[in-house]
Parts: structure tokens; C-alpha cells; sequence
């Protein structure tokens, strides 16, 4: 690593280049439901009044589940690029990135349940 790769510019300019990319994630339909569940997700966690340790958690589960939409839509912009015209393995790849997205909500939301179910039924119980 040189001097030049600590550049306060070029650090600068990575973190806008970062935030490009949050905005064109959130210009995917999936992307807008997450962020929808996330916004309910939060104003049901201030309202029932979740721990902090609760906070971590739902945290974590909103960044991951943002996270793993983030890198299925690279794959499928890339993939795309890579080759326009169906191509099975290419379908493979895809369909395997999408399926990464479900196996992390379905976690997130069985930890969801496991905070939040105990809660609302002490609402009504």
C-alpha cells in the first residue's frame, strides 16, 4: 500500500460512490418492500419498547437483509451485462442470489417473532 491509496480525496470519493450505490439499490422494488418492513419493524420496536440488546439484533437483521438484496442486485446487474440472453447458468447464479436474500429473512423474521410475538401478546394476554 502507498501513500497515495490513503489520499483524503479518494476516501471521500469512495464513500460517495458507496452511497451511488445505496441510492440505486433503493431504486429496486425489493429494495423499497425492505424498506418499507424496516420503517414497521422500527416504529413497533420504539413502541413496545425493545432492550438494547433486542435493538442489536433487529439491527443486525435489518443490515443483513439489506445486505444480501444489495449483492443479489449486483449479481443480477452483472449478470445481465454479462450475458443479456437467457443462459441457464446465469439463471443458476441468479436464482442461488435471490434464494440468498429469502434464507436470511426467513432468519430475520424467526428472530423477529422470537422478540416481538412475546411482547405483543403481553399486550393482549
Amino acid at each position: 500500500m502507498n501513500k497515495s491509496d490513503w489520499n483524503i480525496n479518494k476516501r471521500v470519493k469512495s464513500f460517495g460512490y458507496a452511497f451511488k450505490g445505496i441510492a440505486a439499490l433503493f431504486s429496486q422494488p425489493n429494495a423499497c418492500i425492505h424498506a418499507c418492513v424496516t420503517a414497521i419493524v422500527i416504529i413497533c420496536g420504539v413502541w413496545l419498547g425493545l432492550s438494547d440488546w433486542e435493538w442489536c439484533v433487529v439491527a443486525l437483521c435489518i443490515g443483513g437483509v439489506l445486505m444480501a438484496e444489495a449483492f443479489n442486485t449486483a449479481i443480477e446487474a452483472l449478470a445481465d451485462k454479462i450475458s443479456p440472453d437467457f443462459d441457464p447458468l446465469i439463471g443458476k447464479a441468479k436464482d442461488i442470489a435471490a434464494g440468498a436474500v429469502l434464507i436470511f429473512v426467513f432468519a430475520a423474521v424467526a428472530a423477529g417473532l422470537i422478540i416481538f410475538l412475546p411482547k405483543f401478546l403481553r399486550l393482549f394476554y
